[in-house]
């Protein structure tokens, strides 16, 4: 490799007619007598393509609308990424991340389950646990695969100066984000959840915005990670202000966290020393299980190495925050990491491969020193210790 720099490039309206909208229709609005879980609908298995990619050196990174957080980390891996790279003598570089404009929810996850420049991306965990629940899309257990374990999104609720609570939001306007975006389909989720029966937008986040100012819309959600840049538009004067949703615990806790929002978080609509309660989903990046030894396989490979090598360089600067909630040894219960990346954390560590071997070590002389359900024990071995640092 020679050196040089490049240019990450952001790519907008990527979709297109690429592939089958399989989620064209709306749904009517939600109501309390619905299914608490609201899954999306069952498809056909899609298949990849598998083309040769028009850019062997480019990762196809799907992530969320403009205005979101996620899209943000993505354009800080990009750009990070760029730097100190070598060039060939036309100018090729061996990386380049190239950011793909999604809607944050399911479209995200067909995308790389279908598209061959579409390689990886940020959602939403309980999302794609649904999608592998329901069967969806078959089976994606052996077609995804996790490279990490990411930051919490909270739940933005905008609502208009006389909307007081969340009940009062009964019979109005809200607006939950683009069909079978995250905030679609788990707004409507946690509302059912909670016995809100509303009539349902399906709006992008600025004609929403619009549609608050001119009242057309009582409400409008927005799940992203903290701080969104985009609400930095949104000011007192505007009439709006952001909704407290309650924590309960027995219709909640299953798939949602308790979270807060803050006056350093939005000093325009918070007050000093205020906070707004809300709720919050983890997110991590999923990625294309390609086969081993495969093109892409080996681009990813070199992702991942180049990603978690230079990791320490997100935690500073004027790198996203969300960036510092971010531990790239935390498991995702249920999905397997990308080997690459469980093998770069072994080999940097040695932490889970030297706890492997006590564990190996536990189970010597045991009645059953190999069991059939091995690894399931090693997981609760780890939560253990995880509850337990001490011992």
């Amino acid at each position: 490799m020679r050196a040089g720099l490049f240019i990450a490039l952001i790519a907008a309206a990527y979709f297109g007619g690429q592939v089958q909208d399989c989620f064209a229709q709306k749904r009517p609005p939600a109501s309390p007598s619905e299914s608490t879980k609201v899954s999306p609908r069952k498809e056909g298995t899609p298949r990849k393509e598998t083309g040769r990619s028009a850019d062997p050196y480019t990762v196809g990174f799907v992530t969320g609308t403009p205005q979101c957080t996620e899209f943000a980390l993505a354009q800080d891996i990009a750009t990070t990424l760029a730097g100190g790279q070598e060039t060939g003598p036309q100018g090729q570089v061996a990386l380049r991340v190239l950011p793909m404009v999604g809607n944050g929810g399911v479209r995200n996850v067909l995308d790389v389950l279908t598209l061959a420049g579409a390689d990886v991306a940020i959602a939403p965990v309980v999302l794609v646990d649904r999608l592998r629940e329901t069967r969806t899309f078959g089976d994606i257990s052996d077609r995804l695969t996790y490279i990490a374990a990411l930051h919490i999104e909270e739940f933005h609720l905008l609502a208009r100066a006389e909307i007081g609570s969340l009940t009062e939001l009964s019979g109005k306007r809200v607006n939950l984000g683009d069909d079978d975006s995250a905030g679609a389909i788990l707004g409507r989720e946690v509302l059912n959840r909670l016995g809100i029966k509303i009539s349902e937008s399906n709006l992008g986040p600025e004609a929403a915005l619009d549609g608050l100012r001119k009242g057309d819309l009582s409400a409008a959600l927005l799940v992203s990670g903290k701080p969104v840049s985009f609400l930095t538009q949104v000011s007192q004067l505007d009439n709006i202000h952001l909704l407290p949703i309650p924590y309960f615990k027995e219709l909640l806790q299953q798939d949602y966290l308790p979270s807060t929002l803050r006056h350093k978080d939005y000093p325009n609509m918070i007050a000093a020393e205020a906070g707004v309660d809300t709720i919050a989903i983890k997110s991590a990046l999923f990625v294309y299980n390609w086969p081993r030894g495969s093109e892409r396989f080996q681009l990813l490979e070199f992702f991942v190495e180049t990603l978690f090598t230079r990791f320490p360089e997100f935690l500073a600067g004027a790198h996203h925050p969300k960036w510092r909630e971010v531990n790239l040894a935390v498991q995702l219960p249920g999905w397997r990491r990308f080997r690459p990346a469980e093998r770069w954390l072994q080999q940097q560590s040695g932490g889970e491969a030297a706890l492997r071997k006590a564990f190996g070590r536990f189970l010597e002389g045991k009645p059953t020193a190999n069991p059939p359900d091995r690894e399931e024990l090693f997981q609760e071995f780890l939560r253990w210790r995880e509850r337990n640092p001490d011992k």
